[in-house]
């Protein structure tokens, strides 16, 4: 499919009530509202494909920066295009979603995961949080420096409370993902989960609600699913 031909297609699949809760969440213009489940067909009949996913992602509209994550070819996708991703995904669907997932399966996840959580700028922080958790979902054990996530986690504990908004989020986020996929980092995330309590971040006035760590890690627990990791990080 053609950039023209796939604008065409999301145009179609605009939905005013989901566009309506995206502006709520902080998608802006111009942007069609189309369902996640709408794009599937889409990236099914594409595939991947890494020249149209940067074009759409270069439209600056949401549904298409969405659809571009999840038919990038990750083998191809360089340092380049994925920190102009980062630079640009200006709300949370796509810089704790679509930019964290395909950097994670790329070569340079952890690279730049460890780079962008660096960032004055929220959005890039954000960004590299998701992405460095993303990592423990999908990578083996052995593939991740174990020094450094249990130096990332303490380091949450120290300044997830006095972090910006959506790194709170992302940080959080981060304790829960190497709680339970990172068997070995376990029993350190609860801990961490323990120190750092509930974590407060503006949902920008919906019903959405941030994710107790302590809990979460015990319901993976109870469920055995501790260690279990995914084939892709994209969904």
């Amino acid at each position: 499919m053609t950039l023209i031909e796939v604008m065409e297609e999301l145009e179609k699949k605009g939905n005013p009530g989901t566009k309506s809760i995206y502006i709520k969440h902080g998608a802006r213009e111009p942007f069609f509202g189309v369902k996640v489940g709408d794009l599937k067909p889409i990236q099914k009949k594409i595939k991947k494909d890494y020249e149209l996913a940067k074009e759409l992602f270069d439209t600056g509209n949401s549904d298409a920066m969405y659809l571009a994550g999840l038919i990038a070819d990750e083998t191809k996708m360089n340092k380049g295009d994925l920190n102009k991703w980062a630079k640009n995904a200006y709300w949370y669907m796509i810089s704790e979603y679509t930019v964290p997932w395909v950097a994670s399966e790329s070569k340079f996840g952890l690279e730049l995961g460890l780079k962008w959580i660096e960032s004055p700028k929220e959005n890039i922080a954000s960004t590299g949080w998701a992405t460095l958790a993303n990592l423990t979902a999908i990578k083996d054990d052995s593939e991740l420096p174990m020094d450094e996530y249990t130096k990332l986690l303490k380091r949450v504990e120290k300044e997830i409370h006095n972090s910006q908004n959506r790194v709170r989020y992302t940080m959080n986020g981060f304790v829960i993902s190497v709680g339970s996929h990172i068997k070995e980092l376990t029993g350190t995330a609860e801990k961490t989960a323990a120190k750092i309590g509930k974590v407060k971040v503006d949902m920008g006035g919906t019903s959405c609600k941030v994710p107790y760590a302590s809990d979460y890690i015990l319901k993976v627990k109870s469920m055995d699913r501790i260690g279990k990791k995914k084939k892709t990080a994209r969904c």
